[in-house]
């Protein structure tokens, strides 16, 4: 199943973004359950993540998302975590 994670950062958090981007690149590539991701863009300055996670239940999504180490350092104003459904692409 596949399952999106929507972040928004915290305003004025553009540095804590950049300074944990290596170790959630690292993240990404440990888990291995990642099929696409990347950054939201306002203004040309990333603002926040889509994230698209194929695993077996809402549950296991909801703890990969717990674990992001961009979580850990306090980027984000708002994580939300839904099943997706991939129809076009």
């Amino acid at each position: 199943m596949l399952y999106a994670v929507i972040c928004r950062d915290k305003p004025g958090h553009l540095q804590t973004r950049l300074d944990t981007r290596d170790a959630h690149l690292a993240y990404i590539k440990e888990t291995g359950i990642v099929a696409m991701a990347g950054p939201f863009i306002e203004e040309g300055a990333m603002c926040g993540s889509l994230v698209v996670l194929e695993t077996d239940d809402l549950a296991s999504a909801q703890a990969w998302a717990a674990g992001d180490p961009y979580k850990a350092a306090g980027l984000f104003e708002s994580v939300t975590v839904t099943e997706w459904k991939k129809v076009i692409g």
